[in-house]
C-alpha cells in the first residue's frame, strides 16, 4: 500500500483525509489538560514525593556558630554532620529524616531518625539548646523505629501540638534502633558476647545528636521515652547514667532484665536490672532523676508499676504515674497519654530553648 508523509513525518494511507488543524488542536489542549489534571492528583495522592530526597535540619545554625554570645549552656554541632534522607514531611512542613549511624564507641551500625521541631529553625531560637528526647520503639526496634518511620502515631504532633499550646517543649526527637536484629532483644544493655546496644544508646546516639544539633551541655536537656521493651531502656538509662540524662517517660513497660541471651550472667543482668540501680541511687543520695509511667487500662502491668513505685519511689528516685483510660500496649496509647499529661509532666523537670530578645 502506497504511504504519504504527514507533516510530523508518520505515514498516512494514501486515500486517507488529513484532520483538521482546529480539531487537532482541541486534542492537543484537551489531552495537556488531562496531563495537568492528572499530575496534580497525583501529587496530591503521593504519587509524586521528595521522599527519600536529602534533608538537613538548622537553617539558623551556620550564623549562630559564629556568634561569640552564644550561652555556655549550649552546645553548638560539634559536627561531622550526618547525611539524612527525608521519610515524611508532616502537614507543619516539619520533616523527619533517616541517616544510617556507626557507632565509634560501640561499633553497631544501625539507622537513626530524627524529627525537629518548628521552633528550631526560628531565628530567635538561634543562640539556644533544645532538649533531646530519645524515643525507643517496643517489640523487635530493628531495622526501624515505628516512632520515626509510623508519623501516624501522633508523636511529633503532640510534640508540636504541646509546644503551641505551652504544655510541652519543643523536644528533638531522635529515634534510633534498640536491638541488633530481628531475632533477639538485647534489653537496651551490653549483654556479654552480644552487639553493645547499651553503649549504642548512651553513648553513640547522644554523641550524633550533639554532632548534629544545637542541644544542652548538662542532662537538663536530655531524656528518653520509650514503649514496652523501650520502655524498659528508657528508665533504666536514666537510673543508670543519671549524671547524663534526667528523665523518661516509661510506657507499658518491663521492669526487669529478660533476654535470654543473659544465659545466667547474673552479675551483669544486676547492673542493668532497673530495681537494683534505684536502690544504689537511693543509697548515693542522687542525683534526682524522673520517671513517668504510662499504662492503659485495657492492658496488664500496671501492678509491676506500682510496685517499683512504691518500693523505689523515694529520695532522688522520683515516679509518677499516667493511667491511660481504655488505653492498649501500643504507640497511639501512650502518645494519647503523652498528650494527656506525660509530655507537660517530662517538660516541667526538663529545659528548653530559650528565645534571643533581641530577635522578633
Amino acid at each position: 500500500m502506497q504511504h504519504d508523509q504527514q507533516g510530523d513525518g508518520s505515514p498516512m494511507t494514501k486515500g486517507s483525509s488529513r484532520r483538521p488543524h482546529r480539531l487537532r488542536l482541541i486534542l492537543i489542549s484537551g489531552g495537556l489538560a488531562l496531563t495537568l489534571a492528572g499530575g496534580a492528583a497525583a501529587y496530591k495522592y503521593g504519587l509524586f514525593s521528595d521522599i527519600g530526597d536529602p534533608v538537613s535540619f538548622g537553617k539558623v545554625q551556620e550564623k549562630a556558630a559564629v556568634a561569640a554570645d552564644v550561652p555556655p549552656e549550649v552546645l553548638m554541632p560539634t559536627g561531622p554532620a550526618a547525611q539524612f534522607v527525608r521519610t515524611n514531611r508532616l502537614p507543619d512542613g516539619t520533616q523527619i529524616g533517616r541517616t544510617t549511624l556507626t557507632g565509634k564507641k560501640s561499633g553497631f551500625t544501625g539507622d537513626v531518625w530524627v524529627w525537629v521541631p518548628k521552633e528550631y529553625d526560628d531565628p530567635k531560637y538561634a543562640k539556644s539548646g533544645f532538649p533531646v528526647l530519645i524515643s525507643l520503639p517496643g517489640g523487635r526496634g530493628y531495622p526501624t523505629n515505628y516512632w520515626g518511620t509510623g508519623p501516624g502515631l501522633g508523636l511529633q504532633k503532640a510534640v508540636s501540638d504541646g509546644a503551641k499550646a505551652g504544655t510541652s517543649l519543643p523536644f528533638i526527637l531522635v529515634m534510633p534502633v534498640h536491638n541488633a536484629d530481628t531475632k533477639h532483644h538485647f534489653d537496651a544493655s551490653d549483654i556479654p558476647g552480644e552487639p553493645k546496644m547499651g553503649t549504642w544508646m548512651v553513648e553513640d546516639v547522644p554523641d550524633f545528636a550533639k554532632a548534629n544539633f544545637r542541644t544542652f551541655t548538662s542532662r537538663d536537656g536530655w531524656a528518653f521515652m520509650g514503649s514496652s521493651a523501650g520502655g524498659f531502656g528508657a528508665f533504666k538509662h536514666v537510673l543508670k547514667y543519671p549524671d547524663r540524662f534526667k528523665a523518661a517517660i516509661a510506657s507499658g513497660v518491663d521492669i526487669v532484665p529478660d533476654s535470654p541471651l543473659w544465659k545466667g550472667n547474673t552479675q551483669a543482668m544486676d547492673e542493668n536490672n532497673p530495681e537494683k540501680l534505684a536502690e544504689k541511687l537511693i543509697k548515693a543520695g542522687g542525683p534526682d532523676v524522673y520517671i513517668n509511667f504510662q499504662i492503659g487500662t485495657a492492658e496488664s502491668g500496671r501492678d509491676k508499676a506500682e510496685k517499683f513505685m512504691n518500693d523505689y519511689g523515694r529520695g532522688p528516685v522520683h515516679t509518677s504515674l499516667q493511667v491511660i483510660q481504655d488505653g492498649e500496649h501500643n504507640g497511639k496509647s501512650y502518645v494519647r497519654g503523652m498528650r494527656e499529661g506525660s509530655l507537660e509532666w517530662i517538660s516541667k523537670v526538663m529545659k528548653g530553648p530559650t528565645p534571643d530578645p533581641a530577635v522578633r
